[in-house]
């Protein structure tokens, strides 16, 4: 029997999750974890097969989960389950060593697929993501200014395209608002753009966020 924990800070997900997974006779849950600090007591204490991670993680990001997973449990099958579109973190995710990504909205239809995908050794993206990728290969000199921002920036200029506001912001990712403060600043002068409505208006140019 396959052993997978789900790290996802929403109980209600984590409930579907497992639905889903308990449909089949070779997949089974045995563990959960509601923030990054879960994770890794977790993985320290108890043998998974796959672990299904959250971006958006309390205590430590996934972002940042992934990368410490990946450099202490390097053979650990790590696939990404997130509601941000692929074109916010999906690349990102697989330099840092995710074996997979997929977005919420498609994890009913795609989700066992993908697990059985990463635990036979391969990676998986949907396939309007491997197009994507294939575009972008064909115009690579025609890379998104956000291609600049690093893993935080990244994450801050989304959250600010949601409309949420620095105070807020600081709160979910636990840091002090002169350092988000400190990170828009940053991600203004690398768009070359001057106000949060610019901001927005990209994100939205560029798909990192719904209209």
């Amino acid at each position: 029997m396959t052993k997978i924990c789900i790290a996802d800070d929403h109980p209600i997900v984590r409930e579907g999750l497992k639905l889903t997974i308990s449909r089949t006779t070779d997949l089974s849950v045995t563990s959960e974890a509601s923030n990054g600090q879960e994770v890794l007591e977790i993985l320290r204490k108890t043998p998974i097969d796959l672990l299904l991670l959250d971006i958006s993680m309390p205590i430590r990001t996934g972002v940042d989960l992934l990368k410490q997973v990946r450099d202490k449990w390097p053979k650990l099958p790590i696939l990404i389950l997130t509601t941000y579109p692929e074109t916010q973190y999906a690349a990102r995710a697989f330099k840092l060593g995710a074996s997979g990504y997929l977005t919420k909205e498609s994890a009913t239809r795609e989700l066992l697929t993908a697990i059985r995908t990463v635990l036979a050794g391969k990676r998986y993206v949907s396939s309007s993501f491997a197009e994507q990728l294939v575009d972008n290969l064909e115009n690579d000199s025609e890379k998104p200014l956000h291609d600049k921002l690093s893993n935080r920036e990244l994450e801050v200029l989304c959250l600010i395209a949601m409309g949420k506001s620095l105070t807020l912001i600081a709160q979910e990712l636990f840091l002090s608002v002169k350092t988000v403060s400190t990170y828009r600043t940053r991600i203004l002068e690398k768009l070359n753009i001057h106000s949060n409505a610019e901001l927005i208006r990209y994100a939205i140019r560029t798909h990192l966020t719904e209209v």
